[in-house]
């Protein structure tokens, strides 16, 4: 079964505590929270404050992706907000191996986001020391974005590397997951779905979450 970690960003900000005992109740595996600085991605999301508040609430293991550029100046401040996973971009990495490391150190899962036009071979050296790889399916900054149908090819190749290289890393995928979508990856190897206004958009996001993980 599927690993579904609902996106934080598609919440009715007006009533957070709401939607996320929606996740609490739901059969989601995670909370999928987007931190954005409005510099490395065309939008600013929700800070650290923020956070606090939701690890309160969440009774889910956070799934912390950072877009911003320069993550590890955060590695604390993700730590304290009870983060299970700390997801940062390949893009903005200039030590990508010491990351990882400092990132496990803190006692958290270390993951690294590829963007779109980012090819996974990029990964090769790295990928044994990974926890998680999450393909950005939509250009990241922006909710309710259409699936890039390339996807699909990357996640069936990041797969083929993950087994090459004996690596026990997951394979996460976020952008225009649906039904659809999301059993196409699914079926290319993918293990984790984060999904946004499929969720909290639906009339009844609680099933709407079931019937993602059934896929």
């Amino acid at each position: 079964m599927a690993i579904i970690a609902p996106s934080l960003l598609s919440a009715d900000f007006g009533n957070l505590a709401s939607s996320i005992e929606m996740v609490n109740k739901s059969d989601a595996d995670w909370l999928h929270i987007d931190v954005m600085d409005g510099v490395f991605v065309p939008n600013i999301s929700f800070g650290f404050p923020v956070l606090d508040y939701v690890k309160k609430l969440s009774t889910k293991p956070l799934d912390v992706h950072l877009m911003i550029v320069d993550p590890m100046k955060f590695v604390k401040e993700v730590k304290n907000s009870n983060a299970y996973l700390m997801n940062i971009h390949y893009e903005v990495s200039t030590h990508l191996h010491r990351s990882i490391q400092q990132i496990k150190e803190a006692g958290m899962k270390a993951a690294v986001t590829l963007n779109p036009h980012t090819p996974v071979s990029l990964l090769q050296d790295v990928v044994e020391d990974l926890d998680m790889i999450l393909l950005m399916s939509v250009n990241p900054g922006f909710g309710g974005q259409k699936f890039i149908p390339n996807t699909v090819n990357k996640v069936a190749e990041l797969k083929e590397l993950i087994l090459k290289k004996g690596s026990s890393a997951l394979i996460e995928v976020d952008g225009g997951i649906n039904l659809e979508t999301g059993k196409l990856v699914i079926d290319a190897g993918a293990d984790a779905l984060v999904a946004g206004n499929f969720v909290f958009k639906s009339e009844n996001p609680i099933e709407t979450i079931a019937a993602l993980k059934s896929l």
